[in-house]
This record gives structure tokens, C-alpha cells and sequence, in this order.
């Protein structure tokens, strides 16, 4: 398939544009959405250039699937616009060029590996030598051929995701959206699914994924974290954390309650948040020496470590509440 190459080789150029085609893939443009009195996405903008690895990043309730369906023409929006290769996503040519794998489960439960991989290519009238050999490298690449004749029902967390994600690449598409892929799925299914996403982009697919999983930003080339349905920073990752305006530290020793009593009252302290047995916190800068004093009396102390994106997206949602 060409979107699924066999060995690394290097970066692919992105995909010419055709026409409808905008400067990027995907485009959200100020969207709203409300449901009665819940504002899912209050203005959210962000953009996800051709061949490009995207992930849009926060915790449940920050409107990521609500911006994935609207991505996808699958509820209509109170304001704002959403573009697919520069198309309204309720052309009927985006169903031909979007890949949808979405949160919740969407296969056939009762049906087996094979027969949910026929239904998929029924669905996108595939011919049926293209559909023989498409299935066959979808199921080499996610080592389902050994499981084709299981049911749905019946597959391990992991592999169930890497069935729904076969079934979403059958028509070969431009793009490509998944809404928490990894969400319930063990550490070794999860790696794994991130080395075929990678693949993916090498082979010039655009991929936009979400999840509630700030390691996973990382994994992206651009990162958009989002909270209550609003864009509180986006660009490369490496470049988000170099940028960090605050200090991260552990804090050592101490009663935890009385801690965090102590730390409650500390208005330089923007977030705090368990790690393990100890306690993880976000400080403004300059003001260690401070806080170390309200801590002192107590036999806590504090100790310099190195931000993650957790300690960058909890100092914003501070600055922002």
C-alpha cells in the first residue's frame, strides 16, 4: 500500500494538492459547539498541514472529540468553520479521502476479523481484488492474519484497536483521525500502534490524534493542548517544553497533608499534582526559595526536576482559570 511502506527509508514529501485542497489537511477555524448549557468547544482553532503527525492533547471534557466529529461532518457546529483538504466535511468527496477511527467501539461485535473487514470494504464499493490485497497488508502490518477468523468480541483490547484501525485504512485515505486510540489498550499495543502512526506519516498520510496522555505529546510532530473546549498552546513539542516560563520540582519528605495544606496557601505555586509517593509542583519562576521556606517548618524540601509536558499544560491551565 502506498501509505503503509515496508521498510523506513526517507521522509516522504507531502501529497500534491488537488483541487479543494486548502494550505492544509484539516482545518478548524473558531469552532463552537454547545449541547444545552455545556459549551464543548468555545472558539477552538488549529490547522494540520499535509503528511503531518497532530496531536490534539487534554483530559476528558476538553473537546477533542467534539472537534474530531465536527472534522469529520458528524454534528453541526453554532459557529466556526472545519475544512478537510480544503473541502466543507460534508462533501461527499471527504468520504473518500478521510480515515475515521473513533473513540468508541464502531465494529461489528458478533463478526469476525475478516467478515468486519469485508463489511468496511462493501461499505467503500472496493473491487474485489483490491480489497484481497489491501486486507492482506493491513493484517501483515497489524499481525491480525493469525486472528482473522476470531470475533470482534473476543480480541484483547489492543487488538481490537488495531482491527477498527485496518478497517479505517481499507480505502487508502489522505487523512487520517483517530480519537484516543490508546485509551484502555496495554503498554506493549500502545507503542505499537504509535510505530504504525509513524509509518503512516513516513508514507506521507496526514494523521491527527487525540489523547489524554501528555507523554503521547511527544510522539507528535505539532501538539495542540486544549482545555474546556479552547487552544491553550500549540506547536512543536520539544520547542513547548524548551519554552517553559516555570520551574518544576519533587517534594521530599514531610506529611502529605499538612504539605499540601502549606502548598494550598502558596499563591507562586501553580500546580500540584501526585508522582508516586511524592508530590510533583509547579512553581513560578524565581520563586523556589520562597516556597521552600513554607515547607522547611514542615521537613518537606523541594528538588529540582527536569518539566514534562503534564507540568506545562497544568502551569496553563492555572494561568488561564
Amino acid at each position: 500500500m502506498e501509505h503503509l511502506p515496508r521498510e523506513p527509508g526517507p521522509p516522504a514529501q507531502p501529497p500534491a494538492a488537488r483541487d479543494g485542497d486548502g494550505g492544509s489537511a484539516l482545518a478548524a477555524r473558531g469552532l463552537v459547539r454547545r449541547f444545552g448549557a455545556v459549551t464543548a468547544l468555545d472558539g477552538l482553532s488549529f490547522e494540520v498541514g499535509r503528511g503531518e503527525l497532530y496531536g490534539l492533547v487534554g483530559p476528558d471534557g476538553a473537546g477533542k472529540t467534539t472537534a474530531i466529529r465536527a472534522l469529520a461532518g458528524l454534528i453541526r457546529l453554532d459557529g466556526g468553520e472545519a475544512r478537510v483538504l480544503g473541502l466543507d466535511p460534508s462533501d461527499g468527496r471527504v468520504r473518500e479521502r478521510l480515515g475515521l477511527m473513533p473513540q468508541q467501539y464502531s465494529l461489528y461485535r458478533d463478526l469476525t476479523v475478516g467478515e468486519n473487514l469485508r463489511f468496511f470494504a462493501r461499505i467503500y464499493v472496493l473491487p474485489r481484488d483490491v480489497y484481497r490485497r489491501r486486507a492482506e497488508r493491513l493484517l501483515e502490518i497489524t499481525r491480525l492474519a493469525p486472528f482473522i477468523d476470531r470475533r470482534a468480541d473476543a480480541l484483547s483490547g489492543g487488538m481490537y484497536k488495531k482491527l477498527a484501525l485496518a478497517c479505517a485504512l481499507l480505502h487508502e485515505p489522505d487523512v487520517l483521525v483517530l480519537d484516543e486510540p490508546t485509551n484502555g489498550v496495554d503498554p506493549v499495543s500502545r507503542r505499537e500502534l504509535w510505530a504504525l502512526l509513524h509509518d503512516f506519516v513516513h508514507g506521507g498520510m496526514t494523521v491527527l490524534v487525540s489523547t489524554p496522555y501528555m507523554d503521547e505529546a511527544e510522539r507528535c510532530g505539532r501538539v495542540a493542548l486544549v482545555h474546556h473546549g479552547r487552544l491553550l498552546l500549540e506547536g512543536e513539542p520539544g520547542a513547548l517544553i524548551a519554552g517553559f516560563e516555570d520551574e518544576a520540582y519533587e517534594v521530599r519528605g514531610g506529611d502529605r497533608e499538612r504539605v499540601d495544606v502549606a502548598l494550598a496557601g502558596a499563591g507562586d505555586v501553580r500546580a500540584a499534582s501526585p508522582a508516586g509517593e511524592r508530590l510533583r509542583i509547579v512553581v513560578r519562576r524565581g520563586a523556589s526559595g520562597e516556597v521552600a521556606r513554607v515547607l522547611a517548618p514542615l521537613g518537606a524540601a523541594l528538588e529540582r526536576v527536569a518539566p514534562d509536558f503534564e507540568d506545562l499544560f497544568l502551569s496553563r491551565v492555572g494561568e488561564a482559570s
